[in-house]
């Protein structure tokens, strides 16, 4: 709760009536402007090194993309930007942390994060960028930095690996690219391209991949699997334009190499929807706009099964791309954007003669069924226009469109069949 900060720190030197205005501030987490705007120059003025610390721990509390354990908030603060070692000596403790911070944050015991103790504090911070800096570039360059440090580079990508004296190795392998994307230094992408340099057998890749699992990426975090993700991979995953530009040039480059799905550079940015990084590698002339991985699922299915309207239509437009191709379970990409309820795509594909837009999986399942079932009343409007689109098609099962919507208490689907 905000009545944690410093109270004694804040009120000093102030009348009573100040005061109390001041507590009535704190207690309703309003009109805070005047003391935090006190509390930062505070951090400040303890000068040196405590005020680097308090305001660093400020800016990874306050921008960092997930709650930061204790651990890895220390770890984080202890990294010199382009070292090829971590000093273990840097790291400085939680009492020193919260000393610098003069109040403004607090631990959570429970989930042994730290967190900053109102949500204002936050709105604060970010309503000011000028008080903390380059905020992304610097916390790119800090986990490209963590990930290029001898000690990380040395770590076996065996599952019995020891990752407890690199706390901040999870967060530095699947977030540094995210930070990047918002805001590339110079030296973050020659940090990231030293990465990639030696890639093939780094710890971080089997951390990432197994972070990306529960959102149903088609890759694989077995250890006992080669992974063949490279650096070209992972920069198109994330969206990075100008490494995946100083990736292209290296002399080499195989714009269409598979990973351990067989998936392509070009798959990894059409699933996350970056179109300038789908614009880029379509313009290399070798390029294969419609390599399937090892599901059948194809760039195009990626952004289909997403809703990037945008990165679907540049494929759209290219010969190449079969618009209807079906991955192994016989869905095609308008099949999959149909379940997802993504009508701006289902138009495009519905444009195309090619499409087949009764299609049903193997489960003979239509693109009308999978709507139904989810209850996307704009996609089930669309295909019920296509005279080619059976509404009372049956599945393997005998389940039609109008039982499946019927089912699942989808009211307006069901009065659109009816």
């Amino acid at each position: 709760m905000l009545v944690s900060l410093n109270i004694d720190a804040i009120l000093q030197e102030t009348t009573p009536h100040q005061r109390r205005q001041k507590l009535s501030a704190i207690k309703d987490g309003l009109g805070l402007e005047s003391v935090y705007g006190e509390t930062l120059g505070r951090i400040k003025r303890q000068g040196g090194a405590r005020a680097r610390l308090g305001m660093a721990a400020l800016m990874w509390i306050s921008h960092s993309e997930r709650p930061l354990k204790i651990v890895e908030l220390c770890h984080a603060l202890a990294v010199e930007i382009g070292a090829p070692n971590l000093n273990a000596n840097n790291v400085p403790s939680v009492g020193t942390v919260l000393a610098c911070c003069q109040g403004l944050v607090a631990v959570d015991k429970g989930a042994s994060t730290v967190r900053l103790i109102h949500f204002t504090i936050q709105e604060y911070l970010r309503a000011h960028p000028e008080l903390l800096g380059t905020v992304h570039s610097t916390m790119a360059e800090t986990c490209l930095s963590y990930l290029n440090s001898q000690q990380v580079k040395a770590l076996s990508t065996s599952p019995s690996s020891d990752l407890q004296s690199t706390p901040f190795l999870e967060y530095s392998s699947v977030y540094w690219g995210v930070h990047a994307k918002r805001d590339l230094s110079d030296c973050a992408k020659l940090l990231a391209l030293k990465l990639f340099g030696d890639y093939t057998n780094h710890i971080s890749i089997r951390i990432l991949l197994k972070a990306l699992e529960p959102e149903g990426y088609l890759c694989t975090s077995d250890f006992d699997k080669p992974l063949l993700l490279s650096g070209l991979h992972c920069a198109s995953f994330f969206g990075v334009v100008e490494v995946v530009m100083g990736l292209m040039e290296v002399e080499g480059c195989d714009i269409n190499q598979r990973d351990c799905e067989d998936n392509t550079p070009l798959g990894w940015a059409a699933w996350n929807g970056h179109e300038q990084v789908v614009e880029m590698l379509l313009k290399r002339g070798d390029i294969d706009p419609d390599k399937a991985g090892s599901e059948g699922q194809t760039p195009l299915y990626y952004a289909a099964h997403r809703g990037h309207a945008e990165v679907a239509k540049m494929l759209l437009e290219r010969g190449e791309v079969n618009p209807d191709k079906l991955n192994e379970k016989d869905q095609t990409p308008l099949w999959r954007t149909a379940w997802n309820g993504h009508a701006e795509v289902a138009k495009m594909l519905l444009e195309r003669s090619e499409v087949n837009p009764d299609k049903p999986d193997n489960d003979g399942r239509t693109p009308l069924w999978s709507a139904a079932d989810y209850g996307h009343s704009e996609v089930v409007k669309i295909l019920l226009e296509r005279s080619e689109v059976n509404p009372d098609k049956s599945d393997n099962d005998g389940g039609t469109p109008l039982w499946s919507a019927a089912y699942n208490r989808q009211v307006e689907v069901v009065k659109m069949l009816l």
